[in-house]
């Protein structure tokens, strides 16, 4: 059970605007790179200054439960670490690297496959967002010294996209992934922020 995005769909109750994202894809593939094009629409053509990436696992990047690149993903995947090399590229996954993940071992293994380092983290997303902000803050070569600086690529609005918001960084929802037949809950999810644009929210800009 992820107690960390349990607790925090009270804060949606609150505050609907957590779960909207900065920008939508449909798929990894449609990333742009740089990652501060994404925002330029929403942002009368200004890029924010995007220094580093979370990216996270299951249905982004990879399919669910498998620690490689997801083949037709490859080339944009390579693209990704030679424009956010070292520690400005760091993989966060609520499977691989968490708590779930015995010693580590799959986290080993996904490093191994990606060459980019996964987070070992023990609150599961949207609660990890202090170790992300701790590991870029003390990382020689991130350059990072505010959220903002920090962009956050993922499928799930309520643990993704609301990580991202309540860091103060920009994320960017993979509304498509790599699995088409969705789970009920993610089928639903998926008609939340057209539901909540037409009530009038948006998504908090990064301060």
């Amino acid at each position: 059970m992820n107690v960390s995005a349990t607790l925090n769909a009270f804060r949606l109750i609150q505050n609907p605007s957590l779960c909207l994202p900065h920008a939508t894809i449909s798929t990894f593939n449609h990333l742009p790179i740089p990652i501060s094009l994404a925002f330029a629409s929403s942002l009368d053509g200004q890029k924010p200054d995007i220094r580093a990436v979370v990216l996270d696992k299951d249905d982004c990047f990879a399919s669910p439960r498998e620690n490689v690149v997801y083949k037709p993903y490859h080339e944009k995947f390579q693209a990704l670490r030679i424009a956010y090399p070292g520690s400005r590229l760091v993989i966060v996954s609520n499977s691989t690297g968490s708590n779930n993940d015995l010693h580590g071992k799959e986290a080993d293994i996904l490093e191994a496959a990606t060459g980019v380092k996964v987070l070992r983290h023990n609150a599961k997303k949207p609660g990890c967002g202090p170790q992300i902000l701790d590991y870029f803050y003390n990382a020689p070569d991130s350059n990072v010294t505010s959220p903002n600086h920090i962009a956050v690529v993922g499928d799930r609005l309520f643990t993704d996209v609301i990580m991202a918001n309540l860091m103060g960084s920009w994320s960017i929802w993979v509304k498509d992934g790599v699995v088409r037949n969705k789970s009920f809950i993610s089928r639903w999810e998926s008609k939340l922020p057209g539901y909540l644009y037409r009530k009038g929210f948006a998504a908090p800009r990064p301060p």
